[in-house]
């Protein structure tokens, strides 16, 4: 039996990229795959870091000790390793609609991609680039660090209690709720990351444009 719908309103929105609108999944495998085997890893324990964090942050975590000078050198191979492979990149169920929805209402992208790898993604994906963009040239703190969305809210020119998150990653769920933001999490696994509400992608949420300029977010559940 079908839960009944939440409503939420939001004055602005806030947009992570990967596993939020593009499903880059596979190329994330392939990209950070070879990392793993390079450094003896196994791809399982990378992937419980990697989502949601810039490139060198991962690799801290995962190469405890390591120079940061070297995990950022490495990381600029990677992004453009990744930048360069958009097979199988494609959008989030529900994306294309979502965007187009949201297109008159303020919102910005937030993503710790560089703004080459963002770019590429999107346009892989069919996606618009939002006009409002914060990426990992734009922070001196990855996720899960609210600087990010911190940033995107008051680019937009609103306070973070106006702003609604989506998110798919523990960090960028962290982050969004530590900025003391409402999230809505992509993926039934960030329930257990304290999202606000979880849906399983953006077919989920319908949008409402609101007399303020915001809208009204009506999300189904299944």
């Amino acid at each position: 039996m079908s839960q009944p719908s939440i409503s939420l309103d939001a004055r602005a929105l806030l947009l992570d990229m990967d596993g939020t609108l593009v499903d880059s999944g596979a190329v994330v495998l392939r990209v950070w795959g070879r990392w793993a085997a390079e450094h003896g890893l196994a791809m399982e324990r990378v992937e419980e870091v990697v989502h949601g964090r810039q490139g060198q942050e991962s690799m801290a975590i995962l190469l405890p000790g390591r120079p940061m000078a070297e995990n950022l050198a490495d990381n600029e191979r990677m992004l453009a390793a990744e930048t360069a492979d958009l097979d199988g990149v494609v959008p989030i169920p529900g994306a294309p609609a979502f965007l187009a929805a949201i297109a008159a209402a303020p919102h910005a992208l937030v993503t710790s991609a560089d703004v080459g790898l963002a770019t590429a993604r999107m346009g892989a994906a069919g996606l618009p680039m939002p006009a409002v963009r914060v990426t990992a040239e734009d922070v001196s703190a990855s996720k899960p660090d609210p600087e990010g969305f911190l940033k995107g809210a008051a680019e937009l020119g609103f306070e973070p209690g106006d702003c609604v998150v989506f998110e798919d990653s523990e960090a960028g769920v962290a982050a969004g709720l530590a900025a003391g933001m409402r999230v809505v999490g992509i993926g039934a696994a960030t329930a257990a990351y304290g999202a606000t509400v979880t849906v399983d992608d953006l077919e989920q949420v319908a949008v409402e444009p609101r007399p303020d300029g915001g809208v009204t977010l009506r999300i189904s559940r299944r």
